[in-house]
């Protein structure tokens, strides 16, 4: 897999002979033992770096030194977690990220990462120091193809130490991190794929890890899904020489419940629009259209390497959306996996037909106890709620209020839109029982894509999010460089986890 390796985290008494070391502080005055044996040793420059109260207020700012010859260590990066008060765990990972990128550009892949008792933070050391190596992990990620790079075939693994916080409560929190960013990092790999590698015909080939973290996997071909009746999908991949497929992902930890827990993909490997294609500007960032099945990957990883003792299933509608002389055409009716008939209008909202047959399949195969579907589904979320928040939709007001706490945890925001039976007036068609988008799909379209989802959800509790525009991003952030961002992973582990805890 094109995708750096994974940095290694390792516990520590004290701080041994580091070459670089990292103070976590917040923005108080004095440093604690560990801190405070150091800046003696150096004479007190420590100390008068952080003089200026300002200087630890804004999260993730490093101030960088360079050690006196009489000390064994070369650098020391003071690493600021702004206000004790203030302090989250999402703003640890992100100062993680930040720091993580500091020390790239200094060329340093070995720090000793120091924890002090901190007062006013209400999270544990081993908490926190997690926190910082989850958001080090996720900027370190790196998708390179290139054979000829500078740097090609050099170690440039991150290996930090952990100092200040041990024991248990330590190793269980690496090991829910470590397992959170393998799922988040193998999800922005298969989005970071070019479609030439990754398509209807191999992608069951990149399913590997999850089979490596006891995850089984069923592969249903397009012979199988004809039988199944799923000729919304079919439909969808009928204008590409590969054929579609759907993949079933399965998780049962151990005490698990028998009722899972449901998560359905959009997996469209590259959308070109069909017959009624993209422009070249809207079909560059195509091959991420599958944003959401990959999300789905990427948290089954989690879980399952984490051991965490839920009941999951995933269902990963694969196609590729092309034209050609077999491909849908509007004003089509298709005989969904439901029974229900829907007339086609744009060949460019494919992604609900897709989920209309997964859908269907996931609620009358499995039983379970909620659906969750995840799709790069429609612009005009993003015109509706621009680059902040995603779109959620549900028929339950309790679990739509966990995710939307989840997302705010981990930094994956959603906002809540309507789900009313009024927009069923709008997928009325005259000829079939459902309309396939309303008649005017630039205006308003995410609401009535999930009104059309929802008559395949054969009434279980539901949830539709609409991540369209967050599977990518085109400038670094702390917790990422550009590209494939995994959106949805996290705040999918964090409710999982949440709920699972309270009941």
């Amino acid at each position: 897999m094109p995708q750096s390796p994974a940095p290694v985290f390792e516990t520590a008494d004290e701080i041994s002979a580091a070459s670089v070391v990292v103070i976590l502080q917040t923005a108080q005055t004095g440093f604690g033992p560990r801190a405070s044996t150091l800046d003696a040793e150096m004479g007190g420059i420590l100390s008068r770096a952080c003089s200026d109260p300002a200087a630890l207020i804004e999260s993730g700012s490093c101030i960088d030194l360079i050690a006196p010859q009489s000390v064994s260590t070369k650098r020391v990066v003071i690493l600021a977690l702004g206000k004790a008060e203030a302090v989250t765990t999402l703003s640890l990972a992100r100062a993680g990220g930040l720091l993580a990128a500091h020390l790239e550009g200094k060329g340093e892949c070995a720090p000793t990462l120091v924890l002090d008792p901190i007062a006013g933070v209400d999270l544990p050391g081993a908490e926190i120091l997690a926190r910082v190596a989850l958001g080090m992990r996720l900027r370190r990620y790196r998708f390179d193809m290139r054979n000829r790079r500078q740097g090609a075939g050099a170690d440039r693994t991150l290996r930090v130490k952990l100092v200040g916080a041990r024991g248990p409560d330590l190793t269980a929190a690496l090991a829910r991190i470590n397992a959170i960013a393998d799922g988040v990092e193998y999800a922005r790999t298969l989005v970071n794929l070019p479609p030439n590698h990754l398509h209807p015909d191999n992608f069951h080939d990149h399913l590997e890890p999850l089979r490596e973290a006891g995850i089984d996997i069923e592969m249903l071909d397009a012979a199988q899904l004809k039988e199944l009746g799923m000729n919304a999908l079919l439909a969808v991949g009928s204008g590409s020489a590969r054929p579609p497929r759907v993949a079933v992902l399965r998780y049962r930890g151990k005490g698990a419940p028998a009722q899972p827990l449901a998560f359905v993909g959009k997996g469209v490997c590259f959308d070109s629009g069909g017959l009624c294609i993209k422009g070249g500007a809207q079909m560059f960032d195509m091959k991420a259209d599958m944003g959401g099945a990959a999300a789905v990957v990427g948290l089954l990883i989690a879980l399952a390497r984490q051991g965490s003792p839920v009941h999951v299933v995933g269902v990963l509608g694969i196609a590729e959306n092309m034209p050609s002389g077999t491909a849908l055409k509007p004003r089509d009716i298709i005989t969904t996996a439901s029974g229900q008939t829907v007339e086609v209008f744009d060949t460019d909202a494919e992604g609900r037909l897709l989920l209309a047959d997964c859908l269907h399949y996931a609620a009358t195969r499995f039983n379970p106890l909620v659906i969750v579907d995840l799709a790069t589904l429609t612009y005009s979320v993003t015109r509706g709620l621009g680059s902040i928040f995603a779109g959620l939709f549900s028929t339950d007001d309790a679990i739509a209020s966990q995710m939307i706490a989840a997302g705010e945890t981990v930094g994956e925001r959603f906002w809540r839109l309507p789900l009313d039976r009024a927009y069923d007036e709008g997928l009325q068609s005259p000829f079939a029982d459902l309309r396939h988008h309303a008649k005017d799909m630039e205006d308003g379209d995410a609401p009535y894509a999930a009104a059309f989802l929802r008559h395949f959800t054969e009434d279980r509790p539901w949830v539709h999010l609409d991540i369209a525009s967050k599977e990518l991003t085109d400038t670094d952030r702390p917790l990422g460089r550009q590209g494939a961002t995994a959106f949805g992973v996290q705040m999918l582990e964090e409710w999982v986890q949440v709920t699972r805890n309270m009941s």
